[in-house]
């Protein structure tokens, strides 16, 4: 029975021995002391009935899984066929947990000496321990302990009884754990906060100082902002074809074919353009004589552009004398806006007054 036990007991120590991946955990490497009590069955070759003890250990948590502690104690088994014994000893024990938890298992091996006292002889002798056992956390500095063991004892050549110097015993303590100072507390890291950054003010650009078409004209003044660059514009920065009419005439005059026929071939080098041919008029007569005069213009001028072509992207309006680039209150006023001018993407141009 011992032989199957001692198997049992070393196996279990081996494989608790075997490299186990370590979590990243706070040790808890206190010194405690343990006293215990013990009940001693032993075996059959000491011919004595069973027996109580108890004891005191001393010892030091290493890390996770190991303790180390050093333990005296003194055992008294009863009369037997021979007699009686007082066994005084102490051992050197390794103890492996398996987990630490409220309830932690753990494997124990050890060696130590005793001297038994038996029928008025004494003798020294080796022993050797291994068993398992298990830990109940009560509270951070207070643990229940239990722990199941074999001994093997030799008294060499003692003979403190016939016939043999080699015992084996089964072992079963009970006691509790008192660790000194307070138990390490995981170190629960600050989170980092995040600084968002700092607003980054966005400064609008100054419409004034900008010419996003590159047309002469100010971005704060520019009615039309797509003109292409190069072409005459008007104060409005809008395309001016120079072609002045005669007053309530529709009639384009020789003089501004060669103009003209530049425009013509701005326009066929970008086909991708749609573009407003506007007639305009001066404030004279009536006002819906007027935008029909504005209209005519308007049209006499695409018809010279395309010259019989199609050309969807180029269409017409007359505006009347509804958005005049000059005063209206004198001849030379009145003549600049008998005009025509051309807005590319159809963007309407603001009046600059109403006389």
């Amino acid at each position: 029975m011992f032989r199957k036990f001692l198997l049992t007991v070393l196996t279990l120590s081996g494989v608790s021995f075997l490299p186990i991946a370590h979590a990243d955990k706070v040790v808890d490497d206190r010194w405690y002391i343990a006293p215990f009590g013990t009940f001693v069955q032993p075996g059959g070759d000491r011919q004595s009935d069973n027996g109580w003890g108890g004891g005191l250990g001393f010892g030091k948590i290493l890390n996770e899984h190991f303790n180390v502690e050093l333990k005296g104690f003194y055992q008294n088994l009863n009369d037997g066929k021979y007699g009686g014994s007082d066994i005084t000893g102490g051992t050197a024990d390794i103890q492996y947990y398996i987990s630490r938890d409220t309830f932690s298992p753990y494997t124990v091996i050890g060696i130590g000496g005793v001297n038994t006292s038996h029928n008025g002889k004494s003798a020294a002798g080796f022993i050797g321990e291994a068993g398992a056992g298990l830990a109940y956390e009560v509270c951070d500095n207070f643990l229940v302990r239990s722990d199941v063991r074999y001994r093997y004892n030799n008294n060499g050549n003692a003979n403190l009884q016939p016939g043999t110097g080699e015992f084996n015993d089964v072992l079963f303590n009970l006691g509790f754990v008192v660790p000194f100072g307070e138990k390490p507390k995981a170190v629960v890291a600050e989170a980092t906060p995040i600084i968002a950054p700092a607003p980054v003010a966005v400064v609008k650009a100054d419409c004034s100082v900008l010419d996003s078409d590159h047309d002469g004209v100010n971005d704060c003044k520019d009615q039309c902002p797509n003109t292409l660059p190069g072409v005459k514009v008007s104060v409005a920065g809008c395309w001016i074809v120079d072609v002045k009419f005669d007053n309530d005439k529709d009639i384009i005059k020789p003089q501004y074919f060669a103009n003209l026929d530049n425009v013509a071939t701005r326009i066929k080098e970008h086909p991708e353009l749609v573009i407003e041919v506007q007639g305009h008029t001066s404030k004279t007569g009536g006002f819906k004589h007027n935008m029909s005069l504005s209209e005519r213009r308007a049209i006499a001028v695409k018809k010279y552009l395309v010259d019989g072509s199609q050309s969807p992207n180029l269409s017409t309006h007359g505006y009347g004398w509804t958005r005049p680039i000059d005063s209206n209150d004198t001849e030379a006023g009145r003549a600049n806006n008998r005009r025509v001018q051309l807005e590319v993407n159809g963007q309407a141009q603001q009046p600059l007054n109403s006389k």
